[in-house]
């Protein structure tokens, strides 16, 4: 095999992973109605990128014949980086932007680690070795990793060393000479119920006194004692696709971890008790930028297709000539150009560390603080210009069987531009991407996934050229000043 595929994907997902859902063990997460079909949309991805006429766009070689998904491509120049971010973009619009948390995304973050790979050898020979290893290993095998990098929220005026369980947030509880033992959660676990392997660290800041929690490590996901404690399933309530499309294919899951004395060996340890290197670890490495560089790509692609829906429900509805409705079309089809800008933005922008070529943090964190407030402007044009017509549908694709319900859905599902299965079609699939428990999910995720508004603002904050901000103020402030006062003017005969 040179390429991996849905085939080899779904084989790596039989290895009696312990996940549970409404009380109960899953005994295969391929099979199980609450994941099969994201498991389906996941392999999608490892067919797509196998299938010959993708095989250059989406894949390159990394030697001895085997090619793997260039998102584990560290770019060496502005080209290098084109090309990567065009196959991030073809296997998001795989899935309409829809899985935040596919393989591409932590893929970017060991990258990312690998490209600040000193910040790991300042910690210890044997902690960088960790890095390189974990990193070819993954890539090599192109796995899915998903990650686990906050705390359980708890009491949220205190950090982890001080909530009233100890254990409650995953921490070192022992070690020996082959590895460490952890326990405690993690979250949110975002597709980690269908992925390889499991990255396992803290992005939120530590003091002096919490070392146990300073650690960052990697593992299978079916590793003794690591149990994954899913949230509900909204793909195990769909009845049918028609009704809802995207719950039916892209509910990526998340999950409690909760790691119940698991042992990590010292080769897959990273970051050991170390406050400042676990935060360096995102951001004097260039991980937290690359990582969320790909999710303005699948941003930028999920926009796209907001944008599109709005357009067909206003054809559908007959209203997409009207002014008022062209000019919210207008605004959301703005808002799509502003994330595609701000994702070339931060190409063109970007710097060289090393050998290596990264994305403008600067627009990058930019990006982040519009689109956190931009997303739920999207939703609400999307309300606004659907209306009432995503509310008042058949209640579910079974009336279409009647034929006395069929004649009158026909009848008052009526469209200028689409037949009445068409006009209901389309209004499930908006549905479910503005007010269905998915949808609301997505907002909630585009909100905060890249943290709270006032860290997203404060990254922004941290990287802005100030100096030539203000520098220009400088300039103009110093090219002019209060003048003199004139001297009096004397009177006649004065002075004499």
């Amino acid at each position: 095999m040179t390429i991996r595929d849905g085939k080899a994907y779904r084989a790596g997902l039989g290895d009696g992973r312990a996940v549970t859902i409404d009380g109960t063990a899953v005994p295969d997460v391929r099979t199980h109605p609450a994941f099969r079909n994201a498991v389906s949309s996941f392999a999608h991805l490892y067919d797509f990128q196998a299938a010959p006429e993708n095989r250059e766009t989406m894949t390159f070689d990394i030697g001895g014949g085997r090619r793997v998904n260039r998102a584990w491509q560290l770019p060496e120049s502005y080209d290098d980086l084109l090309i990567r971010r065009r196959a991030l973009e073809a296997w998001s619009a795989e899935n309409f932007g829809m899985l935040g948390r596919s393989p591409d995304h932590v893929a970017s973050t060991l990258g990312g680690m690998m490209m600040g790979i000193e910040v790991f050898e300042r910690h210890g020979a044997a902690r960088a070795g960790a890095v390189r290893d974990f990193f070819h290993h993954a890539r090599e095998r192109d796995l899915f990793v998903s990650y686990v990098i906050q705390n359980p929220q708890a009491d949220r005026s205190k950090s982890a060393g001080l909530q009233a369980n100890r254990h409650l947030v995953a921490s070192v509880v022992d070690e020996d000479t082959t590895g460490i033992t952890i326990r405690g959660a993690k979250m949110l676990g975002t597709s980690a119920i269908m992925s390889d392997e499991l990255f396992a660290a803290n992005i939120q800041p530590m003091v002096r006194g919490e070392e146990d929690y300073a650690v960052s490590f990697a593992m299978p996901i079916a590793t003794r004692g690591l149990r994954l404690l899913s949230r509900k399933s909204y793909e195990a309530e769909v009845r049918d696709e028609f009704d809802y499309p995207l719950s039916a294919r892209y509910d990526e899951n998340d999950a409690v971890v909760y790691f119940d004395d698991v042992k990590v060996p010292w080769e897959r340890v990273f970051v050991y008790r170390d406050t400042d290197v676990a935060r360096a670890q995102w951001h004097d490495a260039p991980t937290h930028v690359y990582q969320n560089y790909q999710s303005q790509v699948r941003l930028m692609v999920k926009m796209r297709f907001l944008a599109g829906l709005g357009r067909r429900i206003a054809e559908t509805n007959g209203t997409v000539d009207m002014p008022p409705v062209r000019a919210k079309l207008g605004h959301l089809s703005a808002q799509a150009s502003m994330v595609e800008a701000m994702v070339h933005a931060m190409e063109a922008g970007g710097y060289r560390r090393g050998r290596y070529y990264l994305p403008s943090p600067q627009h990058l964190y930019a990006a982040q603080v519009l689109t956190q407030e931009m997303y739920p402007q999207a939703i609400t044009a999307l309300r606004d210009l659907a209306g009432g017509g995503v509310v008042m549908l058949p209640s579910s694709f079974a009336d279409f069987a009647d034929p006395e319900l069929s004649a009158i859905i026909a009848a008052t599902q009526s469209s200028p531009v689409r037949d009445a299965v068409g006009r209901v079609k389309l209004f499930r699939l908006a549905w479910d991407a503005i007010g269905s428990e998915f949808a609301s999910r997505h907002v909630q995720y585009e909100m905060f996934y890249s943290g709270a508004g006032h860290v997203t603002s404060a990254n922004a904050y941290r990287t802005f050229d100030w100096d030539q901000a203000t520098g220009m103020v400088d300039r103009l402030e110093a090219s002019y000043d209060l003048a003199p006062p004139a001297p009096p003017l004397r009177a006649a005969g004065e002075g004499r």
